[in-house]
């Protein structure tokens, strides 16, 4: 049998004993099953390095532990699995994987059994691997808000409606009013940048936050950037968003191999909603055909 390397993250949303017990089950009908739990911001990515001798990868986990493991795995024909174990859980349900733990390990076992995987590209800001998104300016501003709010006794993290309360607030701080403050090279000046690797850009609950609905796995990276944002603009904006109308005063690009950005100021940058801290400058790019994934 196949050997897999099951990483889990005891401390995301859906991740419990009981759980993790459901998932090892469905796989171990197709393989032998060691798993590891991480214990510490990045460890994933320390795991993921030492996993690759397995004959594939299992994740158990949300986004941020997705991500980690997306930037240890050190082979790009090593298969690898994700299980949707956050509150949002974007990579697995952009990938069709089903929402509940125990029926997407039963669909990553079979897949193991028929050698199914799909070849996906991935993008990179700076050094740092993403799958499905990542921005400069108001969404990681979000990101950064929702991190110093911590997470709860039981080490969870804040939730969409979280999320939806954070960027509020931060539009109402700003009166609805973002001026341009950084460069895309080559197309010209915005407020801030939304990068997507794919569509959806990410999910509240079940809406779909449509930057960029012509993105997918298999060709290279999308943006949206508005030029500016005003009390007049915002409710187009959002509506655009809901619905994958074209934004107006918009910048736009797509299917591109590199974006090239330069801010005036220091301004956050995310990826996959992991905070980077503050950039001046930020370079996108894609990585074609760079991960094989069990679908």
């Amino acid at each position: 049998m196949k050997r897999v390397v099951l990483i889990v993250n005891p401390f995301a949303t859906q991740v419990d004993d009981a759980a993790i017990a459901a998932v090892e089950r469905a796989l171990m009908r197709a393989a032998y099953v060691r798993t590891v739990k991480t214990e510490r911001p990045r460890h994933a990515v320390e795991l993921a390095r030492g996993a690759g001798d397995a004959d594939a990868v299992i994740v158990f986990s949300g986004d941020g532990g997705f991500n980690e493991v997306l930037n240890g795995v050190e082979r790009n024909d090593l298969p690898l699995g994700f299980v949707p174990g956050g509150g949002t859980s974007v990579l697995p349900r952009t990938l069709g994987l089903p929402r509940e733990p125990e029926e997407a390990a039963e669909q990553l076992a079979d897949a193991l059994i028929h050698d199914r995987v799909r070849q996906i590209s991935t993008g990179r800001v700076n050094g740092r691997r993403f799958s499905f998104s990542a921005g400069i300016g108001l969404d990681a501003a979000a990101v950064r808000r929702i991190d110093e709010r911590g997470r709860s006794a039981d080490g969870k993290r804040p939730g969409d409606l979280a999320f939806v309360a954070t960027f509020g607030r931060l539009v109402f701080e700003r009166r609805a009013r973002f001026d341009p403050v950084l460069e895309i090279a080559g197309f010209g000046r915005a407020a801030f940048v939304l990068v997507a690797n794919v569509h959806p850009y990410s999910f509240l609950k079940a809406l779909a936050i449509q930057v960029a609905p012509d993105a997918m796995f298999e060709e290279g990276l999308d943006f949206l950037a508005p030029r500016s944002l005003t009390p007049r603009t915002l409710a187009p904006l959002l509506y655009a968003l809901a619905t994958g109308k074209p934004a107006r005063n918009a910048l736009r690009g797509h299917d591109l191999d590199r974006i090239e950005v330069h801010c005036d100021l220091p301004l956050p940058l995310h990826a996959d909603g992991e905070d980077l801290g503050d950039v001046t400058e930020a370079v996108f790019e894609a990585e074609r055909k760079a991960v094989s994934v069990l679908v």
